[in-house]
């Protein structure tokens, strides 16, 4: 049986998650209802539905593509 003791080590020599996938959630989440929400039609909101999933990356991509990263 393990003790908390090795509990705790263990957790220490794992990586840490950072909160980089909420973040892209929220990005996504909010491009989606901007383009749903300026669509004119029902075809433009499917449109809109593909370029709220990819915007972001977009975003990301060009932003280090500046920052030469």
């Amino acid at each position: 049986m393990a003790t908390a003791n090795d509990v705790q080590a263990d957790c220490k020599k794992r990586p840490t998650m950072d909160n980089g996938g909420a973040l892209y959630g929220l990005g996504v989440i909010g491009a989606l209802v901007y383009f749903i929400h300026t669509a004119p039609t029902f075809w433009m909101g499917v449109l809109g539905v593909l370029k709220g999933v990819f915007w972001p990356a977009v975003v990301v991509y060009k932003a280090l593509e500046v920052l030469k990263a």
